[in-house]
């Protein structure tokens, strides 16, 4: 059986995983309560899961999967989230996560998902997964309700383009382009937060 690490800065939910996981079979070497002492235990021990909480001070469990992608550890990543935003899953996916688990369902889910990651697999919530593939149709119908001067715009926003830029090499006013926007982000259903249409176009418009 794989050696397993967890890691949870709730006390209930650490000896509530580490009991699960330990009926299951599995030997949990290490169990902890932040990030830093999760990262310089799978440094010294190397287990071949690590099951951590995304949220925990010193490290979150998405910085200390960061650091075992950056310096090449085998041991495999299970991450335990209460997020349901699609950002934390993609940073997740960049830096190689095996498992992604909602915790509402972590105690049905842990069986299978660890039994994928020992093979190799990835194993992603099934519960989180719809509502991935919902975002990504609402997204896809959202794009096809944009005029051609909103496609136009867009296109320039994943260019890096500023407003001023935008309304200059299109001949028209700023705050044209501002209302343009304003509807792009409305019609995605993007959050209206500081530069989040420019952080989704950069990431995903496809031009």
């Amino acid at each position: 059986m794989p050696s397993i690490l967890i890691a949870d800065d709730h006390p209930f939910s650490l000896m509530g995983t580490k009991a699960f996981v330990e009926s299951l079979g599995y030997q949990v070497t290490d169990s902890c309560s932040n990030g830093i002492t999760a990262l310089n235990l799978i440094k010294i021990h190397l287990p071949d899961i690590a099951i951590l909480d995304v949220n925990m001070p010193g490290l979150s469990g998405l910085e200390v999967l960061k650091q075992i992608a950056t310096l090449r550890l085998q041991t495999r990543v299970i991450l335990l989230t209460m997020h349901r935003e699609k950002s934390v899953f993609e940073k997740a996916s960049q830096y190689g996560v095996h498992g992604y688990l909602l915790k509402e369902f972590a105690q049905k889910e842990l069986h299978d998902c660890l039994k994928n990651v020992q093979q190799g697999k990835q194993y992603l919530s099934p519960n989180i997964q719809s509502e991935l593939i919902q975002d990504s149709l609402f997204i896809k119908e959202g794009l096809e309700t944009l005029s051609f001067a909103e496609r136009k715009i867009l296109d320039l926003i994943a260019g890096n383009k500023t407003s001023k830029q935008i309304a200059e090499l299109l001949f028209i006013a700023e705050k044209t382009v501002e209302n343009h926007r304003a509807n792009i982000i409305q019609k995605l259903n993007l959050p209206k937060e500081k530069n989040a249409l420019l952080v989704w176009a950069t990431s995903h418009y496809n031009k």
